[in-house]
């Protein structure tokens, strides 16, 4: 029998609550600062929004900050295709290899799947001067294959698509094989919808991964119209003796939360699910 104690259940959730406010004090800030005039915020900072709330979004989205080329909706867009790019083509690439590793019978077949786990030792950080001068050669610098292509590969998505796939019964492979479906038939049919759960919880982390990039971004683009949020976000603060637009920076960056929260709540469900099924 459990004992109900209710002075555990207050210090429980006054401990949840205390967590939860220093958590969001910052964010709220930022919002505050967001809402209001340089002057407001640079003499003595409120601490309740103000009235520039449309005002300092719109200018932010639509004409963008001094001293940077591109407005904040373009680079919130740029983001968002290099971070659905990576996620998609990390996902595709990991699915297909997992596949081939665990279903095809080829020489050095796990020599091929240990050298890509021993990638993840090696982190863009590592590689990343061969990997600009590669990029460089193909002239992928200010595009958006520059800002995808080079991170699409994923070792830990194939590693644990692998071992999803090592326990998937045999006996649905022969049932494919027997109706006269081929390899791709079978990973279509069966493998694929098998894996929506492992899908949506990659889908998760790896957008927040392609969303969060900035020293590859950096590097890649020259061209402000390819600029990244984070990288327009960095040029914002680098304005040396002039004075920051403070009100333009915080609303930038409350709209960079946006597309992971997001993220995060729709597919809330199917993460916890990719992360604690183990049967499936």
């Amino acid at each position: 029998m459990v004992e109900s104690r209710p002075w555990l259940t207050v210090l429980t959730h006054v401990v949840l609550v205390l967590g939860m406010l220093i958590i969001a004090f910052p964010i709220y800030v930022t919002f505050v600062a967001s809402t209001h005039s340089l002057d407001a915020i640079t003499s003595s900072f409120p601490y309740l929004p103000g009235g520039q709330l449309v005002e300092n979004y719109t200018r932010a989205l639509s004409v963008g900050p001094r001293d940077v080329g591109a407005t904040v909706g373009t680079m919130m867009l740029n983001s968002l295709i290099m971070a659905l790019g990576i996620t998609l083509g990390k996902i595709s690439i990991s699915l297909l290899a997992a596949f081939a590793i665990v279903y095809f019978r080829f020489r050095f077949r796990m020599l091929f799947f240990w050298m890509i786990f021993i990638t993840l030792m090696l982190p863009v950080e590592v590689r990343i001067l061969p990997t600009y001068k590669v990029a460089a050669d193909l002239r992928l610098l200010n595009s958006y294959p520059g800002l995808i292509l080079p991170l699409i590969a994923s070792a830990t998505a194939t590693f644990l698509f692998r071992q999803f796939f090592m326990i998937v019964p045999d006996e649905l492979c022969e049932s494919v094989r027997i109706d006269g479906g081929g390899p791709l038939r079978f990973f279509w049919d069966i493998l694929l919808p098998m894996s929506r759960t492992s899908i949506a919880a990659l889908f998760v982390i790896l957008f927040i991964y392609g969303w969060n990039q900035y020293l590859w971004p950096l590097l890649i683009t020259g061209d402000e119209s390819y600029y990244t949020l984070l990288i327009g976000i960095k040029r914002m603060l680098d304005v040396g003796e002039g004075q920051a637009e403070w009100q333009i920076i915080m609303a930038a960056t409350m709209l960079a939360m946006i597309p992971p929260v997001l993220i995060v709540i729709f597919m809330q469900k199917q993460f916890v699910r990719g992360m604690t099924e183990t049967e499936k």
